[in-house]
Formats: C-alpha cells, sequence, structure tokens
C-alpha cells in the first residue's frame, strides 16, 4: 500500500498522517520521522524527500491539527441556529468556539499539546488552511460582537488575545493543570463559567 501511495505521489501525505496519529496517541515527542518512514513502509531516502528532518514534518503535523481544531470550532458555528436577535446569535456564535476549543483538546490530548508544543517549529509549507485558523475563526466571531454592537471597538484592541488566553488556559490547566483531577462534569462547568463571565462582560 504505501508503494502503491508513493507512485501516486501520496507519500507526503500518507507521511503526514501517520505523524498525526503518532501525534494523537503520544504528544509531540511521539512524532519521530523514522517512526513515520516505518509506519509507511518506505526509505528514509524517500520520506527525506518530503521532509527533510523531525522539525519539518513536527511543523506539518502542527499545521494539520491547527486545521482541525478549526474545524471543530467552524461546525460549532454552524450549529448556531440563524435566527433571533443578531446580538443573541452573535454571542451564541462566540460562546460556541470557546466550547468547541476546549472540548478538542479535551477529546485530543496528545494533538493539542502537539499544536501547541514549545519547541521552535512553526508550520513553512504546510500551511493552515484559510477560515481553518482557531485564532482568525476567533476573531470573525468578534468582527460579529462588534458589528452587532455588543463590543464597542474602543474596547476591541486586546480583545482577541484576552479571548483565545482564556479558552486556552482552561484547556492547559484541564490537561496538564491541577484542574485535570476535576472530572468531566465539573470541567464542563467551568468552561460554562468562563464563557459566561465573557458573556457578562459584553451585555
Amino acid at each position: 500500500m504505501a508503494t502503491a501511495s508513493y507512485h501516486h505521489g501520496n507519500l507526503r501525505q500518507a507521511l503526514l498522517d501517520h505523524g498525526v496519529e503518532l501525534a494523537r496517541a503520544g504528544g509531540p515527542d511521539a512524532v519521530v520521522l523514522r517512526d513515520v518512514q516505518r509506519l509507511a513502509g518506505v526509505s528514509n531516502s524517500a520520506a527525506y524527500r518530503h521532509y527533510a528532518d523531525r522539525r519539518a514534518l513536527l511543523a506539518a503535523v502542527k499545521a494539520n491539527v491547527m486545521a482541525q481544531i478549526g474545524a471543530a470550532m467552524v461546525e460549532a458555528i454552524e450549529h448556531v441556529p440563524d435566527e433571533g436577535r443578531p446580538t443573541d446569535r452573535a454571542l451564541a456564535r462566540f460562546r460556541a468556539t470557546g466550547q468547541a476549543y476546549i472540548d478538542f483538546a479535551v477529546a485530543e490530548p496528545g494533538l493539542f499539546r502537539t499544536a501547541f508544543a514549545p519547541d521552535g517549529t512553526e508550520p513553512s509549507e504546510e500551511t493552515v488552511p484559510p477560515g481553518r485558523h482557531p485564532f482568525q475563526i476567533l476573531r470573525g466571531c468578534i468582527d460579529d460582537l462588534v458589528a452587532a454592537g455588543m463590543l464597542a471597538a474602543t474596547r476591541r484592541d486586546g480583545f482577541d488575545e484576552a479571548a483565545w488566553a482564556a479558552v486556552h488556559g482552561a484547556a492547559t490547566l484541564f490537561l496538564d493543570g491541577p484542574l485535570g483531577m476535576a472530572g468531566t462534569d465539573r470541567q464542563q462547568l467551568i468552561t460554562e463559567r468562563l464563557l459566561d463571565a465573557f458573556g457578562d462582560s459584553l451585555r
């Protein structure tokens, strides 16, 4: 199968898919080029044609996972009913992105840790598709809050980053901090309280 994929020009994707699965199971440290090459059933030289080293592979895996997080956020937004007052709709979309972000982290800890691993690697050739970057999706929802009159333009500066920091901080505490022992129900309650606080500040 690996050979067939290679001849059809899909080896790069196959290597990336294996890298993502390794990240899912073991986080960023599990993304090792020789293991990906072994899983794909190809030689070192064949793998190196697509990813020159581990850093290049890890950057591609990070970009893939970031796009997965973004896709989860977009799906959550699409489930918000397109009815009611613009203010209610804008706030519901904003909340949906935060909930989806934390839900992804809790459901896929290995992938989430990989996406934000502080190892200096960044997506290069493998860019996050337009409309799938989590921060850009969040910014779009905050644009809606401004347009709906819930957030004054004078309060906008720094609001995007503050909202991202809040949900990312909660996700990190759930995965690797003291709130990891809180249990699913309490983690959801904490998430709701966090999102309520942002909502109350906008009303």
